[in-house]
Formats: C-alpha cells, sequence, structure tokens
C-alpha cells in the first residue's frame, strides 16, 4: 500500500513574540521536512552597532527585545568590560543579579500564564482561559507585575531600561527604595508556589529527547550573568571560547540564522537546559517547590518546561528577597571605564536561554565589529528536531489536533522570533 501523504501547515503561530509559521510534511508517519518558517525581516543589529561608542551599546541592544531587554544589556556590558579589562563586583553585582530576577519573573510569567497554560487546558487563548481560571490569571498577571517594579526601580522603566551602563548604572537605589518592593515579593511567592501546584497538575505528552543542553554554570550559584559555558555532554569553554565552537548558518525558509555547536549539531539552552545542568545551585526553596511539582534532578520532557519556569520565577524572588535584605548602597553606582582596542566576549541567562556577544573595539572606543546570538537562534535546529520526532504520533491526529500540538511544541520554547532575526547574510549572484 502505498504511504499517504499528508502536510501540515500552520500559516501564523500564536502566542509567541514575533510573526513566523510552520509547515510539517509527512509520508506515512516519518516526516519529510520541517520548515519553522521566520518570514520577519532582519533588524540587522550589528551593522548598526558599527561605528557607536562602546557606551551606547546597552542602550541600542536593549532595544532588540522589548520583553527581555535586560538580557541584552547584561551581555553586552559584560562583552564590552571585558574588552576593557574591568570586572564589576560587590553591589553592582548584587544590583545586576536583581535586575535579572525581575525580567526573569516579568517574562517566564508572561509566557507561563497568559501564552502557554492554554495550549494544556485546552484554550485558545488566556482570554478564553480566564473565563474559568479566573483566580490562576489573575496570580499570573500580578506576579509579572512584582518583576516589573523591580526592573522599574533598578532600571528607571520596566520596559527598554535607561538607568544600566557599562561598569554599572547611573544612579543606584536607595535601601529604602529596594525595601519597598518586599511586601509584594513575599506575596508572589506563596503565590506562585499556588501557581506551580495548579500547573503540576496539567497533563503532560509523553515525550522525551536526549538533548544536549548548554547553559551556564557557576561556581555557587544559578546562573544569570556569570558563569562558564557547559553541556550535558562534556562541552566546558568560557564566553571567549565559545565564540569558536558556536556555528550559525543560514536556511532559505529563514530570515534567522540556525545555529549549531561545531562537530556536534543541534541542542538546547533554556530553562530546561538551566535546570538540569544546576539543578543542585537552586536554592534549598526552589529544589524544594520542584520536587513537589513532580520534577526530578533530570528532565528531558519540553512539555514540562512550563514547571521549569514556574520554578525559575520561585529562585529569582527567593534571591531578590535576599539581595533586598543584605543591600547596602555602593559608594559609586558605576566603575570608570577607559576606552582600548579589544575584543570582548559576554554571555548571560536570558529568560529563553543563553544569550551570546562579542564586541571589537578601535583604539577610539568605537564599536568595529558585532556578533550576537539570541537563544531563539540557538533553539531553532532543536525545535524543528522536536518535531522530526513527533512525527509518528502527529501522523495519527486530526489536522486541527496535530496542528495544535505542533504548535505546543513550538511554544514549549517560548521562541523570541523577533530577536532572532537580527542578522542575514545577504547574497548577489550575478550570472
Amino acid at each position: 500500500m502505498k504511504e499517504r501523504s499528508r502536510t501540515i501547515r500552520v500559516g501564523t503561530l500564536a502566542r509567541v513574540e514575533g510573526s513566523g509559521a510552520l509547515t510539517i510534511r509527512l509520508k506515512g508517519k516519518q516526516a519529510t521536512a520541517v520548515e519553522l518558517n521566520i518570514f520577519e525581516p532582519p533588524r540587522f543589529f550589528e551593522a548598526l552597532l558599527r561605528g557607536r561608542s562602546h557606551m551606547e551599546v546597552p542602550d541600542i541592544t536593549s532595544r532588540i527585545c522589548g520583553i527581555c531587554p535586560v538580557a541584552y544589556q547584561m551581555s553586552s556590558c559584560h562583552a564590552i568590560e571585558d574588552a576593557l579589562g574591568i570586572r564589576v563586583d560587590g553591589a553592582l553585582r548584587a544590583l545586576r543579579r536583581l535586575l535579572y530576577c525581575g525580567e526573569w519573573i516579568e517574562s517566564h510569567s508572561l509566557h507561563a500564564f497568559m501564552l502557554h497554560a492554554p495550549d494544556f487546558l485546552g484554550y485558545p487563548d488566556a482570554v478564553a482561559m480566564a473565563k474559568d481560571h479566573p483566580e490562576a490569571v489573575k496570580r499570573g498577571l500580578r506576579i509579572k507585575k512584582t518583576g516589573n517594579a523591580i526592573m522599574t526601580i533598578l532600571g528607571g522603566r520596566e520596559i527598554h531600561p535607561v538607568n544600566v551602563r557599562v561598569g554599572g548604572f547611573y544612579r543606584a537605589p536607595t535601601r529604602a527604595e529596594l525595601r519597598a518592593l518586599l511586601p509584594e515579593i513575599e506575596w508572589a511567592l506563596g503565590a506562585i508556589g499556588e501557581s506551580l501546584a495548579w500547573a503540576s497538575r496539567f497533563s503532560f505528552p509523553d515525550f522525551e529527547r536526549d538533548y544536549e543542553f548548554v547553559a551556564l554554570r557557576h561556581r555557587g550559584e544559578y546562573p544569570f550573568t556569570e558563569g562558564r559555558i557547559v553541556s550535558s555532554r562534556g562541552l566546558d569553554v568560557t564566553a571567549r571560547e565559545f565564540d569558536a565552537q558556536c556555528v550559525e548558518e543560514q536556511v532559505p525558509y529563514s530570515t534567522a540564522l540556525h545555529a549549531r555547536l561545531r562537530d556536534r549539531g543541534a541542542y538546547l539552552c533554556g530553562p530546561l537546559a538551566r535546570f538540569n545542568l544546576n539543578f543542585d545551585r537552586l536554592g534549598d526553596v526552589a529544589r524544594e517547590a520542584a520536587l513537589s511539582a513532580g520534577l526530578e534532578a533530570r528532565c528531558r520532557n519540553p512539555f514540562k518546561s512550563i514547571l521549569v519556569r514556574l520554578v525559575e520565577i520561585l529562585q529569582a524572588l527567593d534571591e531578590a528577597r535576599r539581595i533586598i535584605e543584605s543591600y547596602t548602597p555602593p559608594e559609586q553606582p558605576f566603575v570608570v571605564v577607559k576606552a582600548r582596542a579589544a575584543t570582548g566576549y559576554g554571555a548571560t541567562e536570558a529568560p529563553r536561554g543563553m544569550l551570546f556577544h562579542r564586541y571589537t573595539i578601535d583604539g577610539d572606543g568605537l564599536i568595529a565589529d558585532a556578533r550576537i546570538v539570541p537563544p531563539t537562534s540557538q533553539n531553532q535546529k532543536t525545535m524543528e528536531e522536536d518535531l522530526f520526532a513527533m512525527a509518528s504520533v502527529l501522523a495519527d491526529l486530526p489536522l486541527s489536533e496535530a496542528t495544535w500540538r505542533a504548535e505546543q511544541a513550538v511554544r514549549n520554547y517560548d521562541p523570541c522570533i523577533s530577536c532572532s532575526t537580527h542578522f542575514l547574510d545577504c547574497r548577489i549572484e550575478r550570472e
């Protein structure tokens, strides 16, 4: 009997940041092609940076994403500081981690409650879900607001912060300003526990793959802003060394580059990778909550990433509380930097995964070259490989259900499609 051919097309992916499409071609129960079609125009941020002062980079790169601008600011600051040979420590380093806590809280909350949870409960969107689960949605929005408040105090505003600079901050908050955040953080710690218990009762597809997880790992902290880049298969390098390990390739159906590890292939970064590689670095509160929710130290089911995100919100809230309670304002809000000709490398953990930056600075302090590798670019090949692996299941489902499941598999990664369209190698061939 001739095997039936079938195509699953998603014209526009819903409940993701940005615009993209999905095409899956099946022959029988096997996938013959999977294309995550990203058709947003490339934004050429690396080219925009050339010729600009190194001090402008954090403000320019923060505009790449309105949901995770802090990740771009912190990665750029680390890379430029690496080039200039300076290090930010003490209270300023703690404030950077606190700002990152705010971003993780607001970004993870948006995804988990508003974009991802409807998949597991059978709703087309969060508005429809709120009719039957109003308290869960209200909790999620208030938790998100807690993260936004942290970003406002430290960043000057909650979207595209303006208080971050190379070497630290333009202004450090007072002790009173930070302590005013504590009541809402305490509430959110209880609320996220309720939300994790709620989500742990979702029905998760029985799907696992043997991913190569890649994330930062620090000697004593759950990773935000610093650490070596490690993998579940033995990779252990600095950000400087990772530049040679990460290869980006252009595919004909996408305006975003696909990243892979040289001589190794696709890999997974993001909450699931951080969790698997840093479970022992979670605080006691977050680790116990993860175990109570049914998560183990090793989790290879991408559909359970929603639980991991909720655990990371708890981790961020717990760390935010600790930082605020022990905070003493620094003598100066920033370390003075002096331009020099050099190349610097930086990597931090955006909510969606590791974000890598490299900058070459000339003797006048101007950017001569830039490379930015967003998390979604790093995860695109893995998303497609997930869909290849799911082909036999999708082939047995009605078209509407197969389409739903395929979209959900993409949403597991909370892809930031606009972020991923950062560069395109434009070639013109003439006969």
